[in-house]
């Protein structure tokens, strides 16, 4: 395990290293960013749900660029983990979501 941080439901979030080499391997934009993904995780703009039950939090980071982070939480076991990140710019495809916080 690379990292830990609480979600806004206080669950305990982890980021492995494998998880970790897949982001940084698919979204080079994000190598020496950990930080910054776990912070979306803790801190986020907005959450919206995914389609199998993920939660998609959203950290704006410029007027065009949006950092999300999409992880799943497990609420009887209070354990969770990041399943990817990415930066984008169609963040407008997100508003067809449900809003989960705030």
């Amino acid at each position: 395990m690379i990292s830990t941080t609480f979600s806004i439901n206080s669950i305990s979030i982890r980021l492995t290293g494998e998880r970790w080499s897949h982001i940084v391997e698919e979204h080079c934009e994000l190598a020496g960013m950990q930080y910054d993904v776990m912070q979306t995780v803790a801190t986020p703009d907005t959450i919206y749900e995914g389609n199998a039950g993920e939660y998609l939090a959203v950290k704006r980071m410029n007027d065009d660029k949006s950092l999300i982070v999409v992880y799943k939480e497990n609420l009887e076991e209070n354990d969770g983990f990041v399943i990817t990140a990415f930066i984008t710019s169609r963040t407008q495809r997100l508003c067809r979501r449900k809003i989960l916080w705030p």
